[in-house]
């Protein structure tokens, strides 16, 4: 269901309301309170928990937003035509892959970035799956509830000394290179762009992450030049038995050859946080395949996330407006 907030703060359906105030479209059912405060002088417009690029494009002809938040799905060339008012698309969070970038600058409009503000988070839940894959958390939890005692069988594994590469160094790249520093492993890092980089983080090239990790963590943005950036080729390049990592986007991923690596033992165990198609389909080969641990992207939602996302959007959209 989509639901307007007007001026007076009331809650209507639909388009039977007189538009005095310009519009904020946001991609989602919701946007937290003290981001609403920031935008009380536009009307909001919300797209619902499951929103879809025709249902997107369907609310930007009924409202035609100055801006768009997106928070869940993405915006495309249709929705951005379909909206001559629109200036400004601004994402609720750091990945703005869904957002057609080269359609918005042909057409004039602002894409921006809420860059940073749920670092913490991400970051968080990355050693959360780093941890729960290297010490098998999910299989012995199922195993002891199913009344095995499995202490004299089972051996996890101890990540001090262990090589972490890490693709992508910015905040959230940068933040879980602090976390597991402190748990005594060494860091190496690819990101031609990252500047300043800390002492304990080495820079270097793709072909010596491969080699030397026993982890390999995924922070960087998706583009056409990464995307399938783990693949047949690069897994094996890598050594026997790597963990790997995703909190980032699925598309970095070829999920068959990931697939194929965890069979065969060339990858040990994968935490996944991203997908290349979302939500995941019923039938997806990752369910109940042993070495893989999923979470549905959801390593940068926390209540605190939540809402520094949503003010960061916020004042986004506000500079982008001259507001």
């Amino acid at each position: 269901m989509v639901a307007r907030r007007i001026a007076s703060g009331r809650c209507a359906e639909g388009r039977g309301n007189t538009v005095t105030r310009p519009t904020i479209l946001v991609t989602a059912a919701d946007l937290a309170p003290a981001a609403l405060e920031l935008l009380s002088d536009f009307d909001i417009v919300y797209a619902g928990k499951t929103p879809t690029l025709d249902s997107i494009a369907q609310l930007c002809r009924e409202h035609d937003p100055v801006g768009i938040i997106v928070r869940y799905s993405g915006v495309n060339e249709a929705a951005m035509k379909a909206a001559p008012s629109l200036r400004v698309v601004a994402k609720h969070g750091s990945g703005t892959d869904t957002i057609d970038k080269v359609a918005a600058e042909a057409l004039g409009i602002k894409v921006v970035a809420a860059i940073g503000v749920n670092a913490a988070s991400v970051a968080e839940h990355s050693l959360a799956l780093l941890l729960a894959c290297a010490k098998s958390v999910p299989l012995l939890n199922s195993r002891i509830h199913n009344g095995h005692w499995d202490k004299a069988t089972h051996k996890n594994l101890e990540l001090r000394g262990r090589t972490v590469g890490l693709i992508g160094l910015g905040a959230i790249g940068q933040r879980f290179a602090r976390m597991v520093d402190a748990m005594e492993m060494r860091v190496i890092g690819f990101d031609p762009y990252a500047k300043d980089l800390p002492e304990y983080v080495q820079r270097v090239d793709l072909d010596t992450l491969w080699r030397e990790s026993d982890v390999i963590s995924l922070h960087c943005p998706l583009t056409e030049d990464n995307r399938n950036l783990l693949n047949a080729d690069t897994l094996a390049r890598c050594k026997p038995g790597v963990i790997v990592i995703n909190t980032a986007r699925g598309g970095l991923i070829d999920e068959t050859a990931l697939l194929a690596a965890v069979q065969s033992g060339q990858v040990s165990c994968a935490g996944l946080d991203s997908f290349q198609q979302e939500p995941m389909v019923a039938n997806h080969p990752f369910k109940n395949q042993s070495g893989f641990i999923l979470s549905p992207h959801i390593g940068g939602v926390t209540h605190e996330a939540y809402v520094n996302m949503g003010i960061a959007a916020a004042r986004n959209v506000l500079a982008a407006l001259g507001h």
